[in-house]
């Protein structure tokens, strides 16, 4: 069973065979919120996460943050007796996730047909690169390359500089929060309109396309291709960041008309409220440049803590430009319990995101962060699987699992 048997998702049983950063954050997603996740992991090298990003003290930390909640079995489904095992499991499971490449698990006999017939209920997400379908169906694909053929990295950045990628796996994370609710989807038409199981066929290249915004039916409709504008809005002005006098960054944003006005009063400008250069949104983008200037030169007169006092006293739009230690020393994600502390064998307490969104009757938590490798073999292939003693020696021994 689940570690967290309170959470909205208690009973579900779910199987990862998935890998890196999108399966496992699907995985991440419903063990949070108490559905028993079964991490299935290769017996010689585990999940590749295991050893990507930092590392502290030879303990990776994408690991401990996406394995958390979960249970970690090791089988070689490429095996033909691994392919018997994982047939089972699957059987007594209500989700499958994977990501492999599309055509893999049909090699194996482990395609949806195989595994629907022995378990007509199943939900199977499919996560890969561009999908099970299409002419770059069999292609490699990472979240780079999403980033970049989704149209993302062509409007992100500076207009006289080359695109700019994410810093991190957007496109991956993305994708895995549309398989989430996907997932979902697919179990309520199972359960509450008594359809049957299905596939679910998500690729990191459509979901980030679609968060864009807009931009077929722009150009569909004006002949206009987004352009790269860095941190200025096409849409609104004034939006930027700025920096203080502490040199120290903040982020403006007046999408509404009220909230430019706001911010004049709060830079001591009012006078440029009857400016007609600046009197309406349509003035402030064709004269951005200036506008920022103004901004700017206030700014660094002024450190960021008086920035945000004038800012709030207008109630005017601002922020500041945080980097994590700002983030684990600021108020209100402090009484949001935005980021909880876990005891861990391996790193001690460690602090991680706390399981989101709210919920006032079933929250989610964090039990404890990723699994050693094979963790819960004995509890999953004994308990789960009803296997005794001798078989799960004989499949240690051939090195199934």
């Amino acid at each position: 069973m689940s570690s967290n048997e309170t959470g909205p998702l208690a009973g579900l049983t779910v199987v990862e065979v998935g890998s890196m950063i999108s399966g496992p954050t699907v995985g991440r997603f419903l063990a949070d919120f108490g559905a028993d996740v079964i991490k299935i992991e290769h017996p010689e090298h585990g999940d590749h996460i295991r050893n990507f990003g930092t590392q502290a003290d030879g303990t990776g930390t994408w690991h401990k943050y996406l394995s958390r909640n979960k249970r970690s079995v090791t089988l070689d489904i490429s095996a033909e007796r691994g392919q018997t095992v994982f047939r089972d499991l699957v059987s007594e499971a209500d989700v499958l996730i994977e990501n492999f490449r599309p055509g893999t698990l049909e090699r194996w006999n482990l395609g949806y047909e195989t595994l629907s017939a022995e378990n007509p209920g199943l939900v199977m997400l499919r996560m890969s690169g561009f999908g099970q379908t299409g002419p770059y169906a069999e292609k490699p694909g990472f979240g780079t390359l999403a980033e970049a053929m989704s149209g993302f990295a062509y409007v992100n950045g500076f207009e006289d500089r080359e695109p700019l990628l994410p810093p991190t796996g957007l496109a991956d994370n993305i994708a895995a929060l549309y398989a989430t609710f996907s997932v979902m989807f697919a179990l309520y038409h199972r359960d509450v309109n008594g359809g049957s199981g299905q596939v679910v066929d998500v690729s990191l290249i459509e979901p980030i396309f679609n968060l864009i915004g807009p931009f077929p039916l722009t150009y569909d409709q004006t002949g206009e291709i987004a352009r790269r504008s860095g941190n200025r809005s096409t849409s609104s002005a004034p939006r930027n960041v700025y920096r203080t006098k502490d040199d120290r960054w903040v982020a403006l944003a007046a999408s509404a008309q009220p909230l430019a006005m706001r911010t004049f009063d709060a830079i001591g400008r009012p006078d440029l409220k009857d400016d007609p250069r600046f009197a309406d949104n349509e003035s402030r983008l064709e004269n951005v440049e200036e506008l920022d200037a103004i901004i700017q030169e206030w700014m660094t007169d002024h450190t960021r803590e008086e920035v945000l006092e004038a800012f709030e006293e207008h109630d005017a739009t601002i922020a500041p430009v945080y980097n994590v230690e700002d983030i684990l020393e600021d108020e209100h994600y402090q009484a949001r319990d935005a980021v909880v502390t876990v005891d861990d064998d391996d790193l001690g307490e460690a602090q991680v995101q706390n399981a989101i969104p709210k919920f006032s009757e079933t929250p989610g938590h964090v039990e404890y962060l990723g699994p050693d490798l094979g963790e819960h073999n004995d509890e999953v292939f004994g308990d789960v699987l009803g296997y005794d003693d001798d078989l799960v020696a004989a499949l240690e021994s051939e090195e199934v699992i």
